[in-house]
C-alpha cells in the first residue's frame, strides 16, 4: 500500500511540476507580438494624407525564416510596397537600409519603425495599438514620408 501511495504522490508532483511550465504556444512565430493589419495614412513633411489616399491598409507579419525580421506590406494600396525590415521583438522596433521592394524594383530605407501597444485609437474610438515609421524611397530620394496609423481591431465601424 506504501508504494501505490509513493507512487500516485510522485506521479502527481511530477504532473504538477510540468503543468506550471511555460510552454511557446502552438503556431506562435517569432513576430507574433508585432504581426498586424493596420490603418495609416501617408505623410509628407507635416502634411496628413499628403496625396489624398485616405487611410489604407497594411499589415506587418513573420517571414518564412522565422527569424528576426518582419514583413511590412501595403498591399498595393500606398507605395505599393512590401519589403523585409529588421525586427527587435522586445522592443517593438524596426528597421531597413536598402530593403529590396519586392512589388516593383526600387529600394526603401525605412526608420523610427516603432509599434505602441495601447497607445492610439481606433476609427469608433476603440484602444488600439498604434504604428509610426519613417520612409524613403529610391524613386523618390530625399523626400521621408511618415506611416502613422492604428491596428485594424475588425469591427466594422472601425475600417476605412
Amino acid at each position: 500500500m506504501k508504494k501505490i501511495f509513493l507512487i500516485i504522490t510522485a506521479s502527481s508532483a511530477i504532473f504538477i511540476f510540468n503543468s506550471c511550465q511555460k510552454v511557446k504556444q502552438a503556431g506562435a512565430t517569432n513576430a507574433v507580438k508585432m504581426a498586424n493589419e493596420w490603418w495609416v495614412t501617408l505623410d509628407l513633411n507635416g502634411v496628413q494624407d499628403v496625396y489624398g489616399i485616405g487611410h489604407f491598409r497594411i499589415a506587418t507579419y513573420n517571414t518564412a525564416a522565422n527569424d528576426d525580421t518582419i514583413w511590412v506590406d501595403d498591399y498595393h494600396g500606398g507605395w505599393n510596397v512590401k519589403f523585409k525590415a529588421a525586427a527587435d521583438f522586445n522592443n517593438l522596433t524596426f528597421t531597413a537600409n536598402n530593403a529590396q521592394n519586392e512589388y516593383y524594383n526600387i529600394t526603401v530605407n525605412e526608420t523610427d519603425g516603432k509599434i505602441f501597444p495601447k497607445a492610439g485609437h481606433s476609427k469608433s474610438g476603440n484602444i488600439a495599438d498604434s504604428i509610426h515609421m519613417k520612409l524613403e524611397f529610391s524613386d523618390d530620394p530625399g523626400n521621408i514620408y511618415e506611416m502613422n496609423g492604428v491596428e485594424r481591431t475588425k469591427f466594422p465601424e472601425d475600417d476605412y
